[in-house]
């Protein structure tokens, strides 16, 4: 078996899924903007880049998979985007042992956030926003002056986003509205306020309340979005949740409130790039 590899080029990242000959299958992650060596610009390094992997064959997925295929040559496939993140989603769910056998959301939160309906083979995209990574590294590095993912997550885990944002409890006393008071009633509303009395909001405040206006806003079009549909199951992958357990724990607070099942794939970041590699062997 020759070795094959899905590639799942975004915005930022190439995930990459290889499979050896043996049948075993290794992730990676390649950064592909300007601070990572200039991949985005630079084919040729892209392809010197796949080639070390060594494979022979090459599944390739998202908005690079033109170029890449131009470099590559004959021995490049090009998966619908939307094929490949069934396929390997599909995947890893048998693997978590909750086999795709319903109706349900799929939803790729990387650089934005896409969602998908999977009914059966097919998938079918019914709904996304811009709000994603890309907005939590933009916010991050106007904020807080770092543009480290893991640095705002580990800052994200030691915040206290009331700090930063308006509740409802900050307008209604107890009783005088109907809604719970530890409801956002803005995001970021009190930091002008405090930046005006002088002060200035701790960098963990600010990682927590950028991941929860991103979770908010997320958990609320999916709850829309799968009450369309008429499903219950919402199943996340993508970059933004890699090693963000902030991120992952208020999207179930949020979905649970409105009666979702939110399941997390395992290494769902690389959801794509496997089912690149699936359905370029030919295997789904």
């Amino acid at each position: 078996m020759a070795a094959v590899l899905g590639v799942d080029w975004g915005a930022t990242l190439a995930k990459l899924a290889l499979r050896d000959p043996g049948g075993g299958i290794a992730f990676r992650v390649l950064p592909v903007d300007g601070s990572g060596g200039g991949l985005r610009e630079d084919p040729g390094a892209a392809r010197s880049a796949l080639a070390e992997a060594g494979a022979r064959r090459f599944g390739l997925t998202g908005g690079g998979a033109a170029m890449l295929a131009r470099e590559l040559g004959p021995d490049a496939v090009q998966v619908n985007e939307f094929a490949a993140w069934g396929a390997g989603a599909a995947a890893m769910l048998t693997e978590l042992e909750a086999p795709p056998t319903q109706r349900h959301l799929l939803v790729s939160l990387g650089t934005g956030t896409s969602v998908l309906l999977v009914d059966g083979l097919s998938v079918t995209r019914v709904g996304g926003t811009a709000l994603g990574g890309g907005t939590l590294l933009g916010l991050a590095a106007g904020l807080i002056g770092t543009t480290d993912f893991e640095r705002i997550a580990a800052l994200a885990q030691a915040g206290a986003r009331r700090e930063v944002d308006l509740l409802v409890s900050d307008i209604y006393a107890a009783g005088g509205i109907a809604l719970a008071g530890d409801l956002t009633a803005s995001n970021f509303g009190k930091l002008a306020r405090r930046l005006a009395a002088g002060e200035r909001a701790a960098d963990a405040d600010l990682a927590q309340a950028i991941v929860g206006m991103i979770a908010e806003n997320v958990a609320l079009l999916c709850a829309s979005l799968a009450g369309a549909a008429q499903v219950t199951r919402i199943v996340f992958g993508g970059s933004t949740l890699r090693n963000n357990p902030v991120l992952s724990e208020m999207l179930t607070h949020y979905l649970r409130a409105y009666g979702r099942d939110p399941v997390f794939l395992p290494r769902g970041e690389f959801a794509g790039a496997l089912g690149a590699l699936l359905l370029a062997s030919g295997d789904s």
